[in-house]
């Protein structure tokens, strides 16, 4: 049994890892914001609900010192899990949070001993170009040189962020294409098998001082085979749109041009620069030969499957995600 200091335990990711971590008897600390989930909707009491079994402690990883004294508070720990991440990949955001606030973990937890850490990162940092993903690099170069040992975990998709349109597929409208829907093509991995493969990297030796891409179980899937999978699930004959991925190019252009006078425009710009990424990359393992995106090469794990997800959402047997901030992805 580990003592585990665990960030970010307060997300749906966050949530599933604590309740692995507990499986395994492993002993967990959380150190939660005074108001978390979407919206600050969530107080303590409420956190506790959903993580039976773990201590919270109320701070700001964002500071040193509330980290310090209010989170660590001098003792002694193993492991560090961290499922922290900025709410919405704005430049700022994503410095002070996947960076500074992982900076600052860091230091308490070489500080209090701990000698593994557990950080849950993205598979699109192999390909990076926009601000969040180069604040989530920095933190993993100074990690991977901290003399510590690690486990970069890089999944390909959550099932979270592929949930965006079930609503508007359910008022009867078309699921929505970038191009024909087969640009890109991700292994989604679901909540709870993410969060047993981040528990597993505690014991395991493979997964120690590496970067660990992984999906979930089964083939790629592309856009329009995640839509084929939703309107099945729901009963419905499939209906698609094609939305030309130059609009999001004009989009971008047209809010990058209005924030030069108006900062709101700006940070809508960088909202749809994310949201151009992802409809434009494919979330597989680059191939260093080809510098392609190859499925043979994507390792997978767990067993639920996104058809899977999506016909127990159907049947009410689990709860559409609440995506909040991180709707863009």
């Amino acid at each position: 049994m580990a003592r585990v200091f665990m960030l970010g335990a307060s997300g749906t990711i966050g949530q599933a890892t604590v309740r692995a971590l507990r499986r395994r008897g492993h002993e967990i600390v959380c150190l939660v914001r005074p108001r978390a989930g979407v919206g600050g909707r969530l107080d303590v009491s409420d956190l506790g609900r959903l993580l039976p079994g773990a201590e919270l402690r109320v701070g700001h990883a964002g500071d040193l010192q509330s980290q310090q004294q209010d989170g660590w508070r001098g003792e002694r720990f193993d492991v560090l899990v961290s499922c922290l991440a900025s709410r919405t990949g704005m430049p700022r955001d994503a410095w002070a949070v996947d960076h500074e606030a992982h900076l600052h973990a860091l230091a308490c937890a070489r500080a209090a001993g701990v000698r593994q850490v557990v950080l849950l990162s993205a598979l699109c940092l192999q390909k990076p170009q926009l601000p969040f993903q180069q604040a989530k690099l920095a933190f993993e170069r100074v990690l991977m040189d901290a003399g510590l040992h690690w486990s970069i975990v890089r999944p390909t998709a959550f099932f979270k962020s592929l949930c965006g349109q079930v609503k508007r597929v359910r008022r009867g409208q078309p699921f929505l294409l970038f191009g024909d829907g087969r640009l890109t093509s991700c292994k989604p991995i679901s909540d709870d098998d993410l969060a047993n493969y981040l528990a597993d990297c505690l014991h395991d030796p493979d997964r120690t001082d590496r970067i660990l891409p992984i999906g979930g179980p089964g083939p790629a899937l592309t856009l329009r085979d995640q839509g084929e999978l939703l309107f099945r699930a729901l009963g419905l004959p499939p209906r698609f749109r094609e939305v030309p991925v130059g609009l999001m190019d004009a989009i971008v252009g047209s809010l990058g041009l209005l924030g030069r006078v108006w900062p709101a425009a700006a940070d809508k710009a960088e909202l749809a620069r994310i949201g151009r990424y992802y409809a434009t990359e494919s979330m597989l393992v680059m191939d260093p030969l080809t510098g392609r995106p190859n499925e043979r090469l994507t390792p997978s794990a767990g067993r639920q499957t996104l058809g899977e997800f999506y016909a127990a959402l159907a049947r009410g047997e689990v709860t559409l995600p609440e995506r909040g901030d991180h709707a863009v992805f």
